[in-house]
């Protein structure tokens, strides 16, 4: 789609390659998915389901918990392969969590843990999704939720990316489980945003500030990836830096380091499709919605892609 006209074309994804030049520069998400959901029984001999939030240190995180009752401090859990978790205290939403191990967090997650598929896929998780919800480029454990955009990319197309002698840069946004809560508020200003971490290197920036002294476009490949840059942008400069993010990009935002997109279809009311809107225009991306309805191109995680941007 054109940014700014909203004139829409239907390609493959293979037709990338056609509408990027050596300018350029890919900005990827290289976060990778955890193993993030573990079943378990309370003390009362009650089921209960842990997701994962936040890894804290190498034995505690911060968790959603899902059961009849919630557990009260200084409870404990017993999970798979007789491990256990002791519930410390109640942080708004979510549950600290210490794991009684010698075994680190990550270790245990890796052996028991289930990868935590998107609450619109009513199914339980399988062999396939251990590799099919996660990147090729993915390397830095800490995410809930693959960055979907950056699934539609494999080896081969990869190296023809490399072989049109287009740069790629990469950042890391741990996605959580908020990604996928739709705002239910009337005043957006109201809306409390999720806190995501994120790290954007000093080479990324030296990548994307060279790749606008030539001319060319800085182009995130998801949502996650234009919340790094964005987030890390500061008095319209991109400095390199980490820490927690809850950027919440509306229209009439101001992008200060994202020139085009590539994203998936996205779920109504949520804060992912009114970054779309803010980086369009929200009539336009309505009406790319329904032309992809119509069109039955595939929706949300597992679905297409679109792609914005000036022009080409």
């Amino acid at each position: 789609m054109n940014r700014d006209s909203g004139e829409l074309f239907d390609r493959k994804f293979n037709d990338l390659l056609d509408l990027i030049e050596p300018d350029d520069l890919l900005v990827f998400n290289d976060t990778r998915v955890i193993p993030a959901r573990l079943f378990g029984t309370k003390e009362t001999g009650g089921k209960i389901e842990i997701l994962i939030e936040r890894i804290l240190n190498e034995h505690e995180a911060l968790a959603h918990i899902r059961s009849s009752k919630s557990p009260k401090g200084g409870s404990k859990i017993e999970l798979d392969n007789g491990y256990f978790c002791e519930m410390l205290c109640r942080e708004d939403d979510l549950f600290h969590l210490k794991f009684a191990s010698e075994k680190t967090l990550l270790a245990i997650l890796s052996e028991i843990g289930h990868i935590p598929l998107p609450p619109y896929i009513e199914r339980a998780d399988n062999e396939n999704d251990l590799t099919r919800y996660q990147t090729v480029f993915g390397k830095n454990l800490g995410a809930v939720a693959a960055p979907t955009a950056g699934l539609h990319f494999d080896e081969v197309m990869l190296e023809k990316i490399k072989a049109k002698g287009i740069e790629t840069a990469f950042v890391t946004l741990h996605v959580g489980s908020g990604t996928f809560q739709p705002v239910r508020v009337e005043n957006l200003s109201e809306h409390i945003m999720h806190r995501e971490f994120y790290n954007v290197p000093q080479e990324t920036v030296n990548a994307v500030t060279a790749a606008k002294k030539r001319g060319g476009r800085v182009i995130a490949i998801g949502t996650t990836a234009v919340r790094a840059l964005e987030s890390a942008s500061r008095f319209d400069r991109l400095e390199a830096g980490f820490g927690d993010t809850n950027l919440f990009i509306l229209p009439r935002y101001e992008f200060k380091v994202v020139d085009a997109l590539l994203t998936n279809f996205h779920l109504p009311e949520s804060t992912l499709l009114m970054l779309v809107s803010a980086f369009s225009r929200y009539e336009f991306v309505m009406n790319a919605y329904r032309h992809a309805i119509e069109k039955e191109y595939r929706f949300f995680s597992y679905g297409d892609a679109m792609w914005i941007s000036v022009g080409r």
